[in-house]
């Protein structure tokens, strides 16, 4: 670059995107100089890393991986330690002449066998049963005798013809949501501004209707009208009229980002629809974790069972109790980290393969997705950047724990000055962590950056290109939300009404329909939270276009170049103008 002393900012100013310097100091140091033009010829650079990616963020691979080690070693010591007595101390008795407690055997005949004889004893302390009984029919009798079988008499308590209709319910609600779930996509994408337009009116339909509709049918029902009073009736109406008169004002205060929304959403509509094997990818990630978390809850059952029947003296007599071993709880408290700090890995792995696979899509000069796209993603998450992924999964593990703690801390009410602003300090802390990773995952899996150089570098990325960090999930993510309340809604709507008129099951009907509203808000959440990343991911690849001065993807361009610049900015910076679209 040239440069004359004249006007020593003239080049520096032209090739800088995006971005001119507020206040620009006359001569500064030629270091200076190279420094800037360094970073920027390393920004200029970003785009997808095809190739061999270095390993990242390695001691937090091997923290996780000792974690995990050490849950599964300990679990394993625990399962083969573990005491069968420990759920038979009544059958335990103090022995003064040895001053322990010891097995009681007891004789009870069986009612499944033919006598009473020697063969019908069974000893609770050493664990043996009849042999010549059947042995389901011995736990069921033996399990019920002590008080601890009552999952069999809940069963027979109630009708079969409701277990079968809910179990029939499930069903077909799970086999239908697949197919439900891709018609929506398809529709998003060639009818967003329908599609949106025509679910906007159930926000205010769906929630009338259940309103008015409750307090009819508990007006009607006598059993309701006496526990609720009518006076009490009026009151929770009026409240969720008002909870729907401000979901109203809402929508008209941003009728004017609704329009920009709905293309927002049908180009990631696109994008995804690109992309379909993501669908087979991530719920394998889900089962993944579903296959960690089987033993880890096995073995926190059998280290519950680790310690011994000891004696304790009350009011001058002995009786035998159960001692748990002093590691056990500390056992727990590692099983449960493992397994919380497991469930955020696997959200950033999803965003991250989500994030990889799209990008490969956007930077691809056809319009057809990459040839093993998904399978390089899911490499480079699992490989180079798995100890990213734990380092941002750490972070909002983190995040999760110390919120839970401030909710909790302000729901017992805490007084005081200090409790105020210990509150407030940790808010901001919290919210600074959530902006500072919002985008990190994502960058990570195109570039197969470091966590803190990938957070860097996203944040002076946007800034640079005025891009703000938190637009994109103001508006969009609401109305997919509401999409999915409303569809999920009128579905639970049908089933309760063909239950009551072909089934003829009465107010368990609208138990069996709730638990199909579960399911199907399930599922179209989890591809509400597909969508929503992909979005993101479409942003941050926009910026980086926007930054080098290229068009990957033209209609991106063409509806990404409307969203708001970062209020933060706008009065310090003066964009230059470029042929983007």
């Amino acid at each position: 670059m040239d440069t004359t002393p004249e006007d020593p900012h003239h080049d520096s100013a032209a090739t800088q995107p995006l971005l001119s310097k507020p206040y620009p100091t006359l001569e500064p140091p030629i270091a200076s100089i190279s420094e800037a033009e360094e970073d920027r010829s390393q920004f200029l650079q970003i785009s997808y890393n095809y190739g061999p990616r270095p390993l990242k963020d390695l001691p937090f691979l091997i923290l996780f991986s000792l974690l995990l080690l050490s849950t599964f070693a300990l679990g394993i010591f625990a399962s083969v330690n573990r005491n069968p007595h420990r759920h038979d101390i009544s059958y335990f008795a103090y022995d003064v002449a040895t001053s322990s407690c010891v097995s009681v055997h007891v004789r009870s005949p069986t009612p499944f066998s033919s006598n009473s004889s020697e063969s019908n004893l069974f000893e609770v302390g050493d664990s043996s049963i009849s042999p010549n009984s059947n042995l389901v029919a011995d736990f069921v009798y033996i399990s019920s005798h002590l008080g601890r079988f009552d999952l069999v008499n809940f069963v027979n308590s109630t009708d079969s013809s409701v277990w079968e209709s809910l179990v029939w319910t499930l069903v077909v609600t799970l086999i239908v949501s697949v197919p439900f779930l891709f018609l929506v996509l398809l529709l998003l994408k060639h009818y967003t501004k329908q599609i949106v337009y025509a679910s906007l009116p159930f926000f205010v339909i769906v929630p009338i209707f259940v309103n008015v509709y409750w307090f009819v049918a508990c007006t009607v029902s006598s059993t309701c009208s006496e526990a609720f009073p009518l006076a009490y009736r009026i009151v929770v109406l009026i409240f969720v009229f008002l909870i729907i008169g401000v979901i109203v004002w809402i929508f008209v205060v941003n009728w004017h980002r609704i329009e920009l929304t709905v293309k927002v959403i049908g180009v990631a509509s696109t994008a995804l629809l690109k992309n379909l094997g993501l669908f087979g990818a991530l719920p394998a990630l889900t089962l993944g974790l579903v296959v960690c978390y089987v033993p880890i809850v096995v073995f926190l059952v059998f280290s519950s069972s680790n310690g011994e029947i000891v004696p304790l003296e009350e009011h001058g007599e002995y009786v035998c109790v159960w001692k748990q071993d002093s590691w056990v709880p500390a056992y727990y408290t590692l099983a449960i980290l493992t397994m919380l700090w497991s469930a955020t890995i696997m959200v950033e792995a999803q965003v991250y393969v989500i994030s990889g696979t799209i990008a490969q899509w956007y930077f691809s000069k056809d319009d057809s997705p990459p040839k093993h796209g998904i399978r390089s993603s899911l490499r480079n998450a699992f490989g180079p950047s798995f100890g990213t992924i734990c380092f941002s999964g750490l972070l909002i593990c983190i995040v999760r724990i110390v919120r839970s703690i401030v909710d909790n801390a302000r729901q017992e009410d805490a007084s005081g000055i200090v409790n105020l602003i210990l509150r407030c300090c940790a808010n901001a802390l919290l919210s600074a962590v959530d902006f500072l990773n919002k985008f990190t995952i994502n960058f990570a899996a195109i570039t197969g950056e470091a966590y803190c150089s990938a957070a860097r570098m996203t944040y002076e990325l946007l800034k640079r290109n005025l891009l703000s960090a938190v637009f994109v999930e103001t508006v969009s993510t609401r109305i997919l939300s509401g999409i999915v309340l409303v569809l999920s809604a009128i579905y639970a709507i049908l089933v309760c009404v063909l239950l009551k008129a072909a089934v003829h099951l009465g107010d368990d009907a609208y138990f069996i329909a709730l638990m199909a509203w579960i399911l199907l808000m399930v599922v179209l959440g989890f591809f509400v939270h597909v969508l929503d990343n992909v979005i993101d991911t479409v942003y941050v690849c926009y910026a980086i276009d926007r930054d080098r001065g290229e068009v990957y993807k033209q209609g991106v361009h063409e509806v990404y170049v409307h969203l708001p610049i970062s209020r933060s900015h706008r009065a310090g910076f003066v964009p230059r103008t470029t042929n983007v679209v």
